[in-house]
């Protein structure tokens, strides 16, 4: 087989591409491209799975980041089970055909338990006292003690969060040289999420982000090097592009107006009651699934829906089919926002009864992506010493919670998740085998099959 490593650099575009990023753009300049038609839900999970199944999110069935998990009345973001994803991933049908065929996948989504030879993902310690601790979660078990023994604990406060930097990348890629240094896999699949941060940050201003092109840059220039004095077939693509946003959506504000939703009240604070609401609204970025516990009221809600400002499509019915996203998973509903909005996750009405996982760092309590855990409030020039504060307490045993992140959904200037107009703000697909792509643009259930060609031809 032909040695090749995927680098997938989250929010990656032609548009990015230029004087901050001298190496890629040589890459881009020597070798072969394409633009990626982006999918819907263009966001992590599902453009992942769809990368390495060749399949729509319809048919594997990963319509999110997160979505309503029915049997168990609960909205579940960021699980990691592979078996999540229900077809059959590109190093399962290599392993079939060719048994001494070998696969490392660091980051890339619904890692565990996969069909991999080599895997790392994040997994932090959740212990007994409320502490959170950096950790990963590693097949075999023991690359996870290597790695953390040679590189340092996993950066999990630098991966996310309003710590983020671009040591969490510099430590995936060192992990991935490391496993290919000690494994020699003929396949490796990366995860750079560097961009993603300041970009839905601030957006496209290259005034701010330009560093963090430059420190990507840098990383890929020593990851590249790396595989191709190996000469190893060398991929870079990713999987949306991020845009400028300026209008915050709160659908399960309107929905709670109109009588949809339930709400719980426990110690004055308001939960989101899910199992009990008649409709509720899973935001995603640009998009929301809408879950209907009566299909009666399914045109009702569109009909609420669809003149809100914002709000660009209502997808319902065969609308569903013609998007590739209709699976028992997806919403009876799905809204996509416009190219100056996206969704929130908000649904109390009065910031003083928000619950108290809405002013922190919690991927896993929200029913919904929140893209403002990225920041702390700019208004409050203490933060830091409240989270020295905070932190101390802690370490003296005390229980206390990071409750740093504002509830203010306009400080949030970039967003993905809808199919974007210009190609210049796809995904795209970057390789050095200069006859790989013949094609200005392909599809996303192509790539599959692009990086198989890269190992057998």
């Amino acid at each position: 087989m032909n040695k090749t490593v995927v680098i997938n650099v989250v929010g990656l575009t032609k548009r990015l591409i230029g004087e901050h990023t001298p190496f890629i753009k040589s890459f881009l300049e020597r070798g072969s491209a394409s633009y990626i038609q982006p999918i819907l839900p263009a966001v992590t999970c599902s453009v992942q799975s769809t990368y390495v199944t060749g399949k729509w999110p319809s048919e594997h069935g990963v319509v999110g980041n997160g979505w309503y998990f029915k049997d168990e009345c609960e909205v579940k973001f960021w699980r990691q089970s592979n078996k999540l994803v229900q077809q059959n991933k590109i190093w399962d049908d290599l392993k079939a055909k060719h048994p001494d065929f070998t696969c490392a996948n660091h980051f890339w989504w619904y890692n565990m338990y996969s069909n991999v030879d080599f895997s790392i993902t994040p997994r932090p310690n959740y212990l007994a006292d409320g502490r959170k601790i950096p950790d990963i979660y590693s097949y075999p078990a023991a690359l996870r003690d290597k790695m953390q023994a040679t590189l340092g604990t996993f950066p999990l406060f630098e991966f996310w969060g309003p710590k983020t930097t671009i040591n969490s990348s510099k430590w995936i890629a060192n992990a991935a040289l490391l496993t290919d240094k000690e494994h020699n896999p003929d396949l490796t699949f990366i995860y750079l999420p560097h961009l993603d941060y300041n970009l839905q940050r601030y957006g496209l201003d290259f005034s701010i982000i330009a560093k963090d092109l430059l420190e990507i840059d840098t990383v890929i220039k020593d990851v590249v090097l790396h595989y191709e004095a190996l000469g190893a077939n060398v991929i870079i693509l990713s999987e949306y592009g991020i845009t400028n946003v300026n209008r915050p959506i709160h659908l399960n504000r309107v929905l709670r107006k109109a009588g949809y939703l339930a709400i719980r009240e426990e110690r004055g604070l308001e939960l989101l009651d899910a199992g009990a609401s008649n409709a509720f609204a899973v935001a995603d970025h640009q998009i929301a699934h809408i879950y209907c516990k009566h299909l009666e009221s399914i045109q009702k809600i569109v009909d609420l829906i669809t003149p809100l400002e914002g709000v660009e499509k209502v997808l319902y019915g065969a609308a569903l089919d013609e998007y590739h996203i209709a699976h028992e998973r997806c919403g009876d509903i799905v809204v996509v926002a416009d190219n100056n909005s996206w969704f929130t996750y908000y649904f109390w009405l009065d910031d003083a009864k928000a619950p108290d996982y809405a002013r922190m760092v919690d991927i896993h309590k929200k029913p919904g992506y929140d893209p403002v855990e990225m920041l702390t409030d700019p208004k409050d020039k203490l933060v830091m010493a409240k989270v020295v504060g905070k932190l101390l307490k802690k370490k003296l045993g005390f229980r206390t919670v990071m409750d740093i992140i504002p509830i203010d959904a306009t400080l949030i200037k970039g967003s993905h998740g809808r199919i974007t107009e210009d190609q210049e703000d796809f995904p795209i697909f970057i390789s050095n085998y200069k006859t790989a792509v013949k094609k200005e643009s392909i599809t996303a259930i192509e790539v599959r099959d692009l990086i198989e060609d890269h190992l057998l031809n």
